[in-house]
């Protein structure tokens, strides 16, 4: 495990020191990172290459590390993260589970990873924190072989834009996508996706207006696809072309 130093302009927002301490929380882990990576695996509609090289861009505390190798079995693990106390709790995090993960410090939107040395880019609850969506996109773009995937799992501005939100957190309002705005944005760089690479989650915490209370007292039904505004958007995207291009 290491860590190296990148001089990139930041290009992200910090989160609030509830936001941090959220990230190490069992709701976090259990309820949100789990479950999407869950969901992200069903969405991938082809074998992943033999020792496949993952990169967790935005790995925050990495939490996710665990996830990804139960999920994946990635035969390399790299973690990219532009908060430095974030960065020693990774390095902390892979430690502890014992897993050979290798940490580096940098910005989505610059990052200090070689052309097309990447089978597989997880992106997980990170963009909505980036200034620079379209860079970092073009970043995943660059890093991911020919026929690599982009895991994405964000949540959109109908979640993000509520008043729970906003006061317990803290992000970048003005470049805040609907899920259709990111899925649009992911086709503009060049990605392709099927609807069956695609999923919508309509998860409890993800409805900060009653958190599904009333579903779940039975007072009302959940809106199907379609007839909602959705909270958030999981994609399986590919980078076309042919593996040894």
């Amino acid at each position: 495990m290491n860590a190296t130093p990148s001089h990139a302009a930041r290009q992200y927002v910090d989160e609030t020191r509830f936001g941090l301490w959220f990230l190490r929380s069992h709701t976090w882990q259990h309820h949100v990172l789990r479950v999407a990576v869950e969901d992200l695996k069903t969405l991938v509609d082809e074998p992943l290459p033999q020792n496949a090289v993952f990169l967790d861009a935005g790995c925050g505390q990495g939490r996710s590390f665990r996830y990804l190798a139960e999920a994946f079995s990635p035969g390399r693990l790299i973690g990219l993260e532009a908060d430095a106390e974030s960065i020693e709790q990774s390095l902390a995090e892979a430690k502890t589970r014992g897993l050979a993960v290798e940490v580096i410090a940098g910005d989505c939107a610059a990052m200090p990873v070689p052309d097309a040395s990447v089978d597989v880019v997880f992106c997980h609850q990170t963009f909505h924190h980036l200034v620079e969506q379209e860079a970092a996109l073009a970043e995943f773009w660059r890093v991911l072989r020919p026929g690599g995937w982009l895991l994405f799992a964000e949540s959109t501005k109908a979640y993000i834009d509520t008043w729970v939100i906003r006061w317990l957190f803290r992000h970048p309002m003005h470049v805040q996508r609907s899920a259709e705005e990111y899925l649009q944005m992911l086709r503009e760089q060049g990605f392709v996706f099927a609807d069956a690479n695609v999923s919508f989650p309509y998860l409890w915490w993800s409805r900060a207006k009653d958190f599904g209370l009333l579903e779940r007292l039975g007072l009302m039904k959940a809106k199907p696809v379609g007839q909602r505004e959705e909270t958030l958007v999981n994609v399986a995207a590919r980078k076309p072309g042919v593996r040894g291009e």
